[in-house]
C-alpha cells in the first residue's frame, strides 16, 4: 500500500516518508476555496499558495507586485477548502530579503492569520539567516532554488538556470545549506534534468521539481497551466491535462447565445 493512502493528514513527516519509500510527491498551486477543495479531495499531497497568484489571479507581469495581505487572503481561502493536504504559502517579494526579523514577522502573520502549515522562500546562502530564524520559531520551511521568479529582473530571462558549472555548483552548495538549516523540502525550478537528479540523490530531504526532470522526488505545476486555462503559456515542462480555455469560452458563448435567443431560461428553469 502506498504511503499516501495510509495518511489521513499530510504533514512534513509524511512528505519525508514518501521520499524514503521512493513514492513521488504531488504538488499543485491553488488560490481559492473551491479549487483547493477539489484538489484536496482528489488526493493532492501538497497545495502551494503560490505568489504566482500575482500573475494568474491579478494579471501582473511578474510575481513581484503581490503583497503579504493579498497572499494571506488567498491562503486563508485555500486552508478552508482543505482537510488532508499540506498547505504551504509563498513569502512574497519584499517580506524577507535582507532582514531575518522581518522574514519571521511575515511568517508569523501567515501562520496565525491563515492556518497554513508552512512557508516557501526563494534563495540560498543569501537568505539562510531568515530560513534559520523561521525554523527556530517552529515553522516548516520549503526552499526554492534554480529559476527563482522573484529575481527575474536580475536574471533578465526565464531561461533554464544552472547550465554553467559555476551556477550549478552554487545551487548544490545552496541546497546543502538549506537542508542543514532545517528545510523540509526544496523546489528546484527550470534546471537541467541531470542536475535535478543529482541534487535529489544528494539530499536526505525531498525535492519538488518544476522543469527539473523526473529525477526529483516530486513535481509541482501551476493549476492554471495544468488545466489549460492559460493558452499563451507553452514551456517544455508543462503537460496540459485539460483545455479549459476553449471549454469555458465555448460554454460562455453558448450561454450568451441562449440568453439572446430566449432559449434560457426555459419552462423547466423557472418558478
Amino acid at each position: 500500500m502506498s504511503v499516501n493512502k495510509e495518511i489521513k493528514r499530510i504533514t512534513t513527516h509524511t512528505v519525508q516518508k514518501l521520499k524514503d519509500a521512493g513514492e513521488k510527491i504531488s504538488m499543485l498551486t491553488a488560490y481559492d476555496y473551491s479549487f483547493a477543495k477539489l484538489f484536496d479531495e482528489a488526493g493532492m499531497e501538497i497545495i502551494l499558495v503560490g505568489d504566482s497568484a500575482s500573475n494568474v489571479m491579478a494579471g501582473n507581469e511578474t510575481t513581484l507586485p503581490i503583497t503579504l495581505d493579498q497572499m494571506i487572503y488567498h491562503a486563508t481561502s485555500v486552508v478552508k477548502g482543505t482537510h488532508r493536504a499540506l498547505v504551504i504559502v509563498d513569502l512574497p517579494f519584499g517580506t524577507y530579503q535582507g532582514d531575518s526579523l522581518q522574514a519571521l514577522k511575515s511568517t508569523v502573520r501567515i501562520m496565525k492569520e491563515t492556518g497554513a502549515h508552512g512557508i516557501k522562500i526563494e534563495g540560498g546562502e543569501e537568505i539562510i539567516e531568515s530560513v534559520k530564524r523561521i525554523i527556530s520559531a517552529g515553522v516548516p520551511v520549503m526552499g526554492h532554488l534554480g529559476l527563482t521568479p522573484q529575481s527575474i529582473y536580475k536574471f533578465g530571462t526565464y531561461n533554464v538556470r544552472a547550465k554553467e558549472d559555476a551556477e550549478a555548483e552554487k545551487l548544490i552548495r545552496d541546497a546543502r545549506l538549506l537542508e542543514e538549516a532545517g528545510c523540509f523540502a526544496i523546489v528546484l525550478e527550470k534546471i537541467p534534468a541531470e542536475l535535478g537528479e543529482k541534487v535529489s540523490k544528494m539530499l536526505h530531504i525531498p525535492t519538488i521539481g518544476i522543469g527539473a526532470g523526473p529525477g526529483c522526488d516530486g513535481q509541482v505545476l501551476v493549476m492554471h497551466d495544468l488545466l489549460g486555462i492559460n493558452h499563451e503559456f507553452h514551456p517544455r515542462f508543462l503537460r496540459k491535462y485539460l483545455n479549459l480555455y476553449d471549454e469555458i469560452t465555448n460554454a460562455v458563448r453558448q450561454y450568451i447565445s441562449d440568453v439572446k435567443s430566449k432559449d434560457f431560461p426555459n419552462a423547466q428553469e423557472q418558478y
